[in-house]
């Protein structure tokens, strides 16, 4: 057997996992040729159903709604998502391959031969959701900033480099480096999928299946398998399943920051009147307002969403339900209203500065995301600066 293929007998039932690199010609062989040589009863595949539907409805952004994406909070989401897919369509095009082809040919081997077929992994969703919230500030400032070198790099890849991605020495070389900068972003998306995908492949059933699923969650997903099958790990993933909620502590942080601002603001009428309590008040809006129209400006928004970030950012930060990304957003989104074409191109535009500027959908998430930023480091000025106002 190759490498990327690894048979597992467990008591009565026998489990074939096919390792692919997700933008490999060889993988889509691999994968076809394991179904039809081993008759399986059954064939898992590492897909979830929101990225199955996406594979099989290329026309699906056709359908996005940009606004109501806004309003439910799922903008960062959405940007992760896009700038995850566009990092490996920019791969997939240069081998005339889409990211997922193999899983989907998998999918297509097993109907064809009336197999029966069972998605195992978790929603693309709560992984994205879960390795945001388990990260602290450092975290998420490394996370963020791998997102954005990922979605603009113009680093070729070629078809040897691909295929060496499926070797178990290179790959355990990745998860060590991976797990040294962003161990809480390893743990979300590979050891609690590898758990996550084994429980499912397991509860799928069959005397004799098939999964196909990512060279790097073999090792994980294999381990995991032996300790169900000896019964020392149940297959219980609720704990994983979702996203994790706010803590009281967090929920707190989240009132403190205003309140914080309001008592450094209140102390300034105490210590020096109304006078510097207002010169106080009028310092925080311009810096946190400022620099959240800084952040839309430098997002090439429309004056309308330059004015709105500018008023919309303290009232953000006084009612932590509303964020400033979300009113700018929503009023360029309102003067500029995504297209068809936005929508029919917007995977592709993304993979470059020029198209996500183009593109209206992804400039909308672009002012979002910059505006948001421009508030937060408004609001992180302004404390020093009144706390200053108050000593002098």
């Amino acid at each position: 057997m190759k490498q990327t293929v690894r048979r597992i007998t467990l008591d009565s039932r026998e489990i074939i996992l096919v390792g692919t690199a997700h933008v490999s010609r060889e993988s889509i062989d691999e994968a076809v040729s394991s179904i039809r040589d081993e008759s399986p009863d059954r064939v898992c595949v590492e897909l979830d159903e929101g990225r199955l539907q996406a594979l099989e409805n290329e026309k699906g952004w056709q359908e996005l709604d940009i606004s109501k994406v806004l309003r439910e909070g799922k903008g960062f989401l959405l940007l992760a998502n896009l700038v995850l897919s566009s990092f490996q369509r920019k791969i997939g095009e240069d081998m005339g391959i889409r990211p997922g082809d193999e899983m989907k040919a998998a999918l297509e081997a097993a109907r064809e031969a009336g197999i029966a077929t069972a998605l195992v992994d978790r929603p693309i969703h709560v992984t994205l959701r879960r390795a945001w919230a388990m990260n602290g500030f450092w975290g998420k400032s490394k996370l963020l900033a791998t997102l954005v070198s990922s979605a603009f790099s113009d680093e070729k890849i070629g078809e040897s480099e691909i295929e060496n991605l499926k070797d178990q020495g290179a790959m355990d070389a990745m998860m060590e480096e991976l797990a040294s900068y962003m161990p809480k972003v390893k743990e979300v998306l590979i050891d609690e999928r590898d758990r996550y995908l084994a429980s499912r492949i397991w509860e799928a059933g069959g005397n004799k299946s098939v999964a196909v699923l990512g060279a790097g969650h073999l090792p994980g997903t294999e381990a995991y398998l032996r300790e169900l099958a000896a019964g020392s790990k149940d297959s219980d993933t609720s704990d994983i399943a979702s996203v994790p909620p706010k803590t009281t502590g967090s929920k707190v942080a989240g009132l403190l920051f205003p309140a914080l601002i309001a008592a450094l603001i209140t102390a300034g009428f105490f210590t020096g009147g109304a006078v510097t309590s207002l010169d106080m008040l009028v310092r925080w809006l311009l810096w946190n307002g400022t620099l959240a129209a800084l952040g839309t400006l430098i997002a090439l928004g429309h004056p309308l969403a330059v004015i709105t970030a500018f008023i919309g950012a303290p009232v953000a930060t006084v009612n932590p339900f509303m964020a400033v990304g979300l009113l700018s957003g929503l009023a360029q989104a309102w003067v500029r209203k995504p297209q068809v074409r936005d929508m029919e191109h917007l995977a592709a535009d993304v993979s470059s500065v020029k198209g996500f500027y183009r593109n209206r959908i992804s400039h909308v998430l672009l002012i979002f995301f910059l505006s948001s930023l421009g508030g937060a480091i408004g609001n992180f000025i302004a404390v020093p600066a009144l706390v200053s106002t108050l000593v002098r």
